[in-house]
């Protein structure tokens, strides 16, 4: 598979490439990592396959785009979440308001609550004034159904004792009261580690959304890299976790992650061509979906079989 240069639209898209085209220091080799070194190479060829059936998909080929029957059969996430469609869609969405941070972290985080972009195009974006928040949640309230998205699971019971106890409420009422303060505080990092981050942000925003809060600062660091370091110190999820341990069960996964951000892999992906390297953000992906790969050939494991269909664009990027 030749390397794909990255298409004017997605560089447009984010403002992180330079960031992650620059060639790491004190490179590591698999065998400092990986106990196992067929396990290295079978997740090398899952990154390179992956990456050729995303490749694939783009230049708009019939299937079968692998020969590979769990791959072609099931979903899996991609190497890179920025090739995401949903993620596309909302940074598309919110670009107009990236000299703005406060209220484009307001939104980012009200999309990936939501987690349905026909949804937010209905109801339309949250502001700071109140009377407009309003209307938001009238319109929220009478969108159709299904109104939210099934990626991110938002856990009710988190705040079901607070002042705003269901989602529409906490979605117009505490997002935009707590928003600036949270946008303060990231303004003042250089460079922090998301695992880091998180830490920083929970007594602020004053509830246990951990999960929520790391995808929304894998967001921020897509457009705001001087926030936010994808190679440092990162959270590794339920998912990731029985693949890192498989790697090496010596070390801590959110360090491991950060360590194989250093291997010399290259994942075929260019910005001006410059090889875009894989960051510990993207390796935690890599490990959830190769976990899912070996348990689906091993015929356990979530069966969500691959469909293919095009994903509506919203029809709107205006906050009124």
């Amino acid at each position: 598979m030749p390397p794909t240069e990255l298409s004017p639209l997605l560089k447009a898209l984010y403002r992180h490439w330079n960031a992650h085209t620059i060639p790491t220091k004190g490179n590591l080799y698999s065998e400092e990592i990986f106990r196992d070194n067929k396990l290295f190479e079978r997740i090398d060829w899952f990154i390179k396959e992956r990456m050729n059936i995303w490749n694939k998909k783009t230049n708009e080929e019939k299937p079968p785009l692998t020969e590979d029957p769990v791959m072609s059969a099931y979903k899996f996430c991609n190497i890179f979440r920025e090739l995401d469609r949903q993620t596309i869609v909302f940074h598309s969405l919110l670009n107009p308001l990236r000299d703005d941070f406060p209220i484009w972290l307001l939104n980012m985080f009200y999309c990936r609550m939501v987690a349905r972009p026909e949804t937010i195009e209905y109801t339309g974006l949250l502001s700071f004034d109140i009377r407009h928040n309003e209307d938001v949640y009238e319109r929220l309230m009478g969108s159709p159904r299904p109104r939210y998205g099934t990626p991110y699971v938002f856990p009710i019971s988190t705040i079901q004792r607070g002042p705003n106890p269901t989602r529409e409420l906490f979605i117009a009422r505490h997002l935009p009261k707590v928003m600036q303060e949270v946008a303060k505080e990231i303004k003042s990092w250089k460079g922090l580690s998301v695992y880091d981050g998180v830490k920083k942000i929970l007594p602020i925003f004053k509830y246990e959304l951990r999960f929520h809060w790391t995808e929304i600062l894998i967001d921020t660091a897509y457009q705001f890299p001087e926030f936010i370091d994808l190679f440092a110190r990162f959270p590794t999820g339920p998912g990731a976790i029985p693949t890192l341990n498989r790697i090496n069960p010596t070390k801590d996964p959110s360090i491991l992650a950060v360590d194989l951000s250093r291997l010399d892999i290259d994942a075929r992906l260019r910005y001006e061509g410059k090889v875009v390297r894989l960051s510990a953000e993207n390796w935690e992906g890599i490990a959830c979906e190769f976990r899912k790969y070996t348990n689906l050939s091993n015929g356990t494991g979530r069966r969500r079989l691959y469909k293919n269909g095009n994903f509506p664009p919203p029809q709107t990027n205006t906050l009124f």
